[in-house]
């Protein structure tokens, strides 16, 4: 019974540290490349790098992740949910590999791809969001899966994408197609 309870809690633990860990990935990595950067830094260049560490870690990352554990995990899943495991479970896994892999694209590609993932992310994770709040009120569902980290990262990801892109866009909507250095060339 022990061994039950120790392995659901730590199920949980991983559901409401790995989206916040992803994001202070992001943050993180981020802030080392802008010190290690070119100067002045501007606004734009600023969002710039934070957006494509976004890509990177919440969306990329964070969409594989998501991936794996519906695709692999789905009973496992389903309960962080506070659901039943679904056969709906193997399609948001398609879904979120999907993302994961147009994030990772997008964060070394154009602001056009990375405009287009951002719609695709919007769509899926502000429909998540609102399933998250609905199961919240019809059903008192409070699970960590999803009244946690997870809820706000489905609805603060694709705000966060939206300001990071208009922020960006002053840099005249050069289409990059490599990531930003990290290099301290003036």
């Amino acid at each position: 019974m022990s061994t039950r309870v120790s392995a659901a809690s730590g199920q949980y633990r991983v559901v409401v540290l790995v989206p916040v860990l992803a994001w202070v990935a992001a943050i993180i990595a981020a802030a080392i490349v802008i010190a290690r950067g070119p100067r002045p830094v501007t606004l734009p260049l600023a969002a710039e790098r934070l957006l494509w560490h976004v890509f990177i870690f919440p969306v990329g990352l964070m969409g594989l992740w998501a991936a794996l554990g519906h695709l692999f995990f789905p009973a496992m899943v389903a309960r962080t949910i506070g659901w039943q495991a679904s056969p709906f479970q193997f399609e948001v896994g398609a879904a979120n590999l999907g993302i994961g892999l147009a994030g990772l694209y997008a964060a070394f590609h154009s602001f056009e791809a990375r405009l287009a993932t951002g719609l695709a992310v919007a769509c899926f994770l502000v429909g998540a969001g609102i399933g998250h709040v609905r199961e919240i009120i019809a059903a008192g569902n409070l699970a960590p899966g999803n009244a946690g980290p997870i809820f706000f990262t489905d609805l603060l990801t694709p705000l966060a994408i939206a300001v990071l892109l208009w922020l960006s866009r002053s840099r005249g909507g050069e289409t990059r197609a490599e990531p930003p250095r990290s290099d301290a060339r003036r």
